[in-house]
């Protein structure tokens, strides 16, 4: 038998407004410290450098995580333009530089290109698995990596400002797995000028926003103390993208125990993946179908 994790039964989401300089893995290993929690997750790796949202899950929300990893996110973004490096962001070693500097209007058309369904090759300094293996490891390695490409929507990428010939600022809203460094890469190639991240921050995912994140000094400050718990968002909130069906108590006694159970379902339709909460609790996520939903998630929710 397993040695069993120690820590709190504590659950709920956890904005952080992640500062340059930690990875991901990092932030997560922090908050779970700061909140004794058993478990924790986040949804949606940043690159280290980078800053803005990470959504951390405790608890029972990690069953939630899928669904803000699935979730639209927004990214501002500065491309230094006349350089390739070999990781796509300023932390790597150039590779190519070029004298071409394109106009505004060169680029906001070129930005054309990159709206809708597009095809995206991953950094070759990413967490892709090749043959079993991440791609970062084998590039730095000295391996040729050759990563394939794949399907990203773009709702929306936009030029914010032109603070020089050499940098610009770009605003991005896509759906899942989209690599920044990627759009920078394949903005400067297809610019003829070559270009790179200089400064990433993600401004939303899916319903948590930057601005509403708690820093790592405020999880420093309250650490281990009863008032860092002010700082958790309900569970709930991870499912804001799926719609939300009433049960009974009766209901949700079969739905904990693995079983479809009744619902009071309005604007959903047969087939369609939501989630049934008692008393604003929820209680599992499932498929609708015929006035009952069939659960593939159950909470364990006092």
């Amino acid at each position: 038998m397993g040695r069993k994790r120690k820590g709190r039964d504590i659950s709920g989401w956890l904005v952080v407004d992640k500062p340059a300089g930690l990875t991901s893995t990092a932030v997560v290993n922090k908050v779970r410290w700061a909140f004794d929690a058993k478990k924790a997750g986040h949804a949606g790796t940043l690159d280290p450098e980078a800053t803005g949202v990470l959504a951390v899950a405790l608890g029972e929300a990690t069953k939630t995580v899928p669904f803000i990893t699935d979730a639209m996110k927004a990214y501002t973004f500065t491309v230094t333009l006349g350089a390739a490096t070999n990781t796509d962001d300023a932390e790597g070693e150039v590779i190519a530089t070029s004298a071409e500097r394109p106009s505004d209007e060169d680029i906001k058309e070129a930005l054309l290109g990159f709206i809708g369904e597009i095809q995206q090759v991953p950094p070759k300094f990413s967490a892709v698995k090749v043959d079993g293996q991440r791609a970062y490891k084998l590039a730095r390695d000295g391996e040729e990596v050759e990563l394939s490409s794949r399907p990203l929507w773009v709702e929306e990428l936009v030029m914010l400002d032109r603070p020089d010939a050499d940098h610009v600022v770009l605003e991005m809203t896509c759906g899942k797995g989209g690599y920044v460094r990627s759009i920078a890469r394949d903005l400067g190639e297809k610019l003829g000028c070559l270009g790179h991240v200089q400064e990433l921050r993600r401004i939303w995912s899916g319903p948590f926003d930057a601005e509403d994140g708690v820093t790592l000094e405020q999880i420093d400050d309250l650490a281990k103390s009863p008032e860092i718990d002010q700082f958790l968002r309900p569970l709930e909130e991870g499912l804001a993208d799926l719609t939300e069906l009433k049960c009974t108590p009766e209901g949700a006694t079969r739905l904990k125990n693995g079983n479809p159970g009744m619902v009071i379902a309005s604007d959903v339709e047969y087939g369609d993946e939501a989630w049934a909460s008692l008393e604003g609790k929820a209680v599992a996520v499932g498929i609708y179908k015929a006035g009952e939903l069939h659960p593939s998630r159950v909470f364990n929710q006092d």
